[in-house]
């Protein structure tokens, strides 16, 4: 089969389409033909060994110190089933299924082997590519307003509200009556609202660091927030949630922190999925490629200016 492979740290041209064996299969997993898969920041953060600082040795540690593993990045897939373990009785070939599975990654392939317990059936009108476009800032989304103790009535601010993980968390926050307001760029300002915020801060008109309005959540999606921060923008009890915390926030005795890893967890991934099947969830998809264009995928992604999803088009896989 066809993957994507990086086999050293570095920029996008470390990754490149290489012929691999097809995975084997184990008794309680699924063989899925992928036909979408999303290329995300997790995956270049990967990529790049960009990990925030004081994580960098954990990092190496945990996706080999000198070169990958790992050799097939990708946490999110969505396609058909081709092949069922034999333990395997709750999934069929055929089926059409997508799911998350974080660090073990291998999703930027065409096959890709799943436990069936974390496979996800895709509704009859959810497309492939929308459900790979709803997974990874979703169930994010989902994981981390949740830590940070979303409820109706909260306001919220979400720092970086165009990229996949803050359009699905104003998505999200709105639906669960939370008061909301996006930070973003004045050409996405229009969208954001559209998807449910209520107000917009135009980072490029008004720095956050200026910003005096306190909310009881903030979701930092973008990594340039920290503790000061929380004393400015939060209200008493209020949460400040980092999705991209450095070793010394991670330790911080400070309370109105949180952190933690959504890596492979898949929070409410069917929720979403029956969300964006009736109309309330709105997956965006920033671009689809197909595999061969994985580095202008990654180079989009590096790029920080990409509203919602990347994502890599398999297209008809041989057998």
């Amino acid at each position: 089969m066809l993957a994507a492979v990086y086999e050293a740290y570095g920029p996008p041209e470390v990754v490149r389409v290489a012929e691999v064996p097809k995975p084997a299969l184990g008794p309680s997993e699924v063989l899925v033909r992928v036909v979408a898969a999303a290329v995300t920041r997790g995956d270049t953060v990967q990529r790049a060994a960009d990990f925030p600082p004081g994580t960098g040795a954990g990092g190496r540690l945990a996706l080999g110190v000198r070169r990958p593993r790992r050799k097939i990045l990708g946490a999110v897939f969505a396609g058909e089933v081709v092949g069922v373990g034999e333990k395997v009785t709750d999934v069929s070939v055929g089926d059409r299924v997508c799911g998350v599975k974080g660090m073990e990654a291998g999703t930027h392939a065409q096959y890709v082997v799943a436990r069936a317990s974390a496979c996800v059936p895709i509704p009859s009108d959810v497309s492939m590519q929308q459900a790979a476009a709803t997974l990874f800032g979703g169930t994010t989304a989902v994981y981390f307003l949740e830590r940070g103790g979303i409820a109706a009535g909260a306001r919220v601010l979400v720092n970086g509200a165009s990229g996949e993980i803050g359009l699905m968390a104003t998505q999200i926050a709105r639906a669960r009556g939370a008061s909301v307001t996006g930070v973003t760029s004045a050409a996405n300002a229009a969208l954001v609202r559209r998807l449910g915020a209520n107000g917009v801060v135009d980072y490029t008109r008004e720095p956050l660091s200026a910003h005096t309005e306190r909310y009881d959540l903030v979701l930092d999606t973008v990594g340039n927030l920290g503790a000061s921060d929380a004393d400015r923008l939060l209200t008493s009890g209020g949460k400040l949630v980092l999705l991209r915390a450095s070793l010394g926030q991670m330790l911080s005795p400070n309370r109105a922190l949180v952190t933690g890893s959504s890596l492979g967890r898949g929070d409410g991934a069917a929720d979403l999925l029956r969300g964006v099947a009736d109309g309330s969830i709105e997956p965006i998809i920033d671009s689809t490629m197909p595999l061969e264009d994985v580095v202008s995928a990654h180079r989009r992604v590096d790029s920080r200016h990409k509203v919602g999803s990347v994502l890599l088009d398999m297209g008809k896989a041989a057998a």
